[in-house]
Formats: C-alpha cells, structure tokens, sequence
C-alpha cells in the first residue's frame, strides 16, 4: 500500500483501526523547529470524539512524538505515535461475508484478500485521520508566520444555517441514519506564487490530499460550480492594487495554479457516514443473496463535524510542501 504524500513535505501514515498503534512519518522538517506535547492539543481536541453527532468510540489521543533534540526537529523523520486503546474488533467480523454498502469492505477484500486486517475499518478507515491532524500541526509550524487559517462548516444535511444544525444531526440519529455536510478552509497571509502550472498546481496538489481523506467527496476553489453559472464580466477578479488585491475571491486565491496572495479558499464535501444504524439490503457472499444487514457498532452520525480540523490540517500539509518547494 502506498500510504504517502508530499514532495519536499512528505507524510506517511502507518498502523490500522484497531491496531496496536496507528500514526504518521514527517519527512522533510527544517531544523531547528520547536515541537511538543501541547502544540498538539488544540487540533486533536477538536477531531476528538464523544460529542453528539460523532462516534461513542473515544481515543484519548496522547501523541508519542520521536525524532527530535531536545525538543527541537534536527533535520531528520519525526514520528508521532498514538496508541488504539478502546477497540472492539468483534464488532466488524461478519463484514467478510456481508460487506456493508458505501465501505471498503467488498473492495479491499478483492484487492488484498483476507489477510487484510478490516477491522474498524483498518487502513480505510477515518481513524487514520489522526495522522493527518498530528502532521498539520508540524505543517503549520513550517509555515512563514502570519499564515492564518480558518475552517468552518457551511452545510449539514443540505442545510446553511448553523441554527438549525444539532436538530438536523439529532433527527438522523433518531432515524438510524446519517447526514453529510459541507467544509470551508480559509488560509490567509500566504506568500504569493505558491505552486506550479499545471500538474504542481496549488489546486492539483491541495485536491489530491483532500481527496485522500476518507468520505470526502468533492472539492471546488473560490466560487467553484457556483461560479460556472456566471458570465466571465461577472466572475473576473478585478485587480485593484499593486499588491494584486483584488475586489471579489472568486478564485479562490490563486491564478494559473499559483496562490496570488488573496486568500485561498477551498470547500470540501464530506458524505454522510456509510454505517447506519437503519436496516440495510445487500449482497451476502457466503448465501449467494441479497440479505438484511444491521451494521450496529459505533459509528458518526455526521463525519463533518470530527472532519473540519481533517481538512484544515490537510491544507496545511499541502501549503506546507509548496511553500519548502518554493
């Protein structure tokens, strides 16, 4: 499996759901750079479980970070660890036979064959997010000062009012179901000419780790589909200063796959969970039949809410190896 991203920044996540441990490499970390414990608390509180909406399934996510001198990245890989403490792995072995529709389950069967630990959804699943987060802390310590990011959720359920967000979520739950919902990235103060044309693009690059991250299905900059709607007279970014500042954003912060120096603006879809507490019809392979399946087990209700610190810290990873690059 290829489990890597980055260039100049380079992750790698290792370990699986219901692992002994999961975590993330970090490649690529100028000397010099001060990390500990604490810098972490703040990201990992907020992926953190436990609140209505997400999983009963609650980590306490105590980074193990190795790699540095006396405190301080030397250069070389760091590696942040985290145990898996509370997993039920038998919760997931009827899956072999009855793979649960919109997971990896039939997939990584017929790729990896049995020997493939699924548990908890093993390499597949959202807990390895946790990687992702723990790396956007490094990322953004790399990052020039005065970047500032700011993420939050646009969308549940359809819905664009945050009022009306805990009543959509506490519905689905009631249901058995689950919701989707939609995630904005704002990084601000950002050097401009970041990136390359074409395949280096910001927008390649960015799109391809967003994408990585699991339920997420969708990714737009600027005005996005929104925008294809428009006359160009309409859309165009005027330019209204030496600095390239310019009247509106609908690109989101970047022209010809190089940030501009506005701020760079980027949506995410993330699907509603795939395990539901509702009844389900599908296919059972050890029957040779269309059969009820009830997942059970502990699962979100709505991703987006755990996923909006996912998706910041991906930006962050992804501006990061740009900005070593530049």
């Amino acid at each position: 499996m290829h489990n890597s991203f980055g260039s100049r920044f380079k992750i790698t996540l290792f370990g699986a759901s219901h692992a002994p441990e999961t975590g993330v490499h970090i490649d690529g970390i100028p000397a010099g750079i001060a990390i500990s414990e604490e810098d972490f608390k703040e990201d990992l509180s907020a992926r953190r479980a436990g609140a209505a909406g997400t999983t009963p399934r609650t980590e306490r996510d105590i980074p193990h970070i190795g790699g540095l001198s006396n405190g301080r990245t030397d250069g070389g890989r760091v590696t942040v660890t985290f145990r898996n403490e509370n997993i039920r792995s038998h919760d997931y072995s009827r899956f072999d036979e009855h793979p649960r529709p919109s997971h990896a389950d039939f997939v990584a069967r017929r790729r990896y064959g049995k020997n493939e630990d699924l548990a908890g959804g093993g390499i597949f699943s959202g807990r390895m997010t946790v990687g992702i987060v723990a790396a956007g802390v490094a990322a953004k310590k790399v990052l020039p000062e005065g970047v500032r990011f700011s993420t939050r959720i646009t969308e549940i359920g359809g819905c664009g009012n945050p009022q009306e967000f805990d009543d959509i979520i506490a519905r689905a739950a009631a249901d058995g179901d689950s919701v989707g919902g939609v995630i904005e990235c704002c990084a601000e103060g950002l050097p401009l000419g970041l990136g390359e044309p074409f395949f280096d693009s910001v927008e390649s690059v960015m799109a391809h780790i967003l994408f990585s991250i699991p339920a997420v299905k969708g990714v737009e900059f600027g005005s996005g589909f929104s925008g294809a709607a428009l006359r160009g007279s309409q859309r165009n970014d005027r330019i209204i200063n030496a600095d390239g500042t310019t009247a509106t954003n609908n690109e989101g912060g970047i022209n010809g796959g190089l940030t501009n120096g506005n701020p760079m603006v980027v949506r995410v879809a993330v699907k509603p969970a795939a395990s539901i507490g509702a009844e389900q019809q599908t296919y059972h392979f050890g029957h040779g039949a269309i059969e009820p399946l009830t997942i059970g087990g502990r699962h979100d209700v709505c991703i987006a809410l755990r996923a909006r610190i996912v998706i910041e810290a991906a930006v962050a990873i992804a501006l990061a190896d740009l900005y070593l690059q530049h």
